[in-house]
């Protein structure tokens, strides 16, 4: 079930097999000048049926969502054996009800699926990159409050916090300054002017709310690997930390950003772990990344008090449990109190 079965770049669409690398099919779009935008951090590994299965999404969420906007078809296997077929290859479709955003998300609790049609984009030939620290969390979270409502929507907008950047100076040269947060832009377009206004918008931004650095990647040098090595190494040298890892995954409304990172710093103080945290700014989706001890009974009681206590915070303060990764068995318990204070009838 590896196959991408068709590219049809006038409807802009592709159809593949569940067991498709995310990867695999990146690189057959890009010869015809189009792209799959979830773009998941693990996409040289994760398969296309698994991040239908879990709605997985990646850094650029903020401009171009998450899988389940790029999902036109389903067929699926049920319970039963039935196979059932959903949506529509048009662009454009409301016809009933829309068992296939039934399916997206559902992490194969409904039925097993089997083929997938998906709407695909024209990739925008230009970039800009640009890296902004700041002292404060509340600094950073207020520039990235300001970009996202600024008109200007990044094709992504990341942070690294300070643990992550204490980390990964202590396992790479990378020498980046231990500040509370740092972010790294990205924007996009079909020209050079459209992504560079756009840009300076945001670098603007910076500046206004107080960044200590503002570096703009220069292209024609490979300027902007360097300035995403910090970012994409994190996970990498939180590995390093300690035996085990824990990813975590979840959402709060952006403007709640700086007050989830600060009360994540509290957390790792309080419990005695390291939880460093990087994630996407600007969709308000943040990866705590548990790092401790797996055979040492005290850390592991640590650790499942102070994520009982993370996700209590997530719920209060009106976030979700998972924002791409899905749920599985570990947040099972906390599910039902996050549907109950999400789904009501009056």
């Amino acid at each position: 079930m590896d196959k991408i079965i068709h590219i049809n770049i006038e409807d802009r669409l592709a159809v593949v097999q569940p067991g498709v690398i995310y990867a695999e099919l990146d690189r057959a779009l890009s010869p015809h000048g189009f792209f799959f935008p979830p773009d998941p951090a693990s996409g040289s590994v994760c398969t296309l049926g698994g991040n239908v299965a879990t709605n997985a999404g990646g850094i650029k969420g903020a401009k171009y969502g998450t899988t389940k906007d790029y999902v036109l078809t389903l067929e699926v296997v049920l319970p039963d054996g039935r196979i059932l077929h959903t949506g529509s290859k048009c662009m454009k479709s409301v016809s009933g009800y829309d068992l296939t955003r039934l399916f997206v998300g559902s992490e194969g609790t409904i039925g097993v699926i089997t083929k997938i049609t998906f709407k695909i984009n024209p990739k925008p030939p230009v970039t800009s990159t640009a890296m902004a620290t700041f002292e404060t969390l509340e600094d950073g979270g207020q520039a990235i409050s300001e970009i996202m409502y600024s008109g200007i929507i990044p094709s992504a907008l990341e942070f690294v916090d300070q643990q992550s950047l204490k980390a990964i100076n202590e396992n790479t040269d990378l020498g980046l300054p231990e500040v509370e947060i740092m972010l790294v832009a990205e924007t996009d377009g079909y020209t050079k002017e459209e992504t560079e206004f756009q840009m300076k918008t945001i670098m603007e931004i910076f500046r206004k709310n107080n960044a200590t650095t503002v570096k703009h990647a220069d292209e024609s040098k490979g300027g902007a690997a360097a300035l995403w090595a910090a970012r994409k190494s994190a996970y990498g040298v939180m590995a390093r930390i300690n035996n085990n890892l824990i990813v975590e995954d979840l959402a709060v409304p952006m403007s709640k950003v700086p007050e989830m990172l600060r009360f994540i710093s509290d957390l790792a103080k309080k419990y005695d772990l390291k939880i460093p945290t990087v994630g996407h700014a600007g969709d308000g989706n943040l990866h705590p990344v548990v790092s401790f001890d797996g055979t040492d009974p005290d850390q592991v009681g640590r650790v499942e008090d102070a994520s009982e206590e993370l996700f209590e915070k997530v719920i209060e303060m009106g976030g979700t449990l998972t924002g791409e990764h899905g749920i599985g068995l570990a947040k099972m318990p906390l599910c039902i109190l996050s549907m109950m204070r999400s789904v009501w009838i009056s």
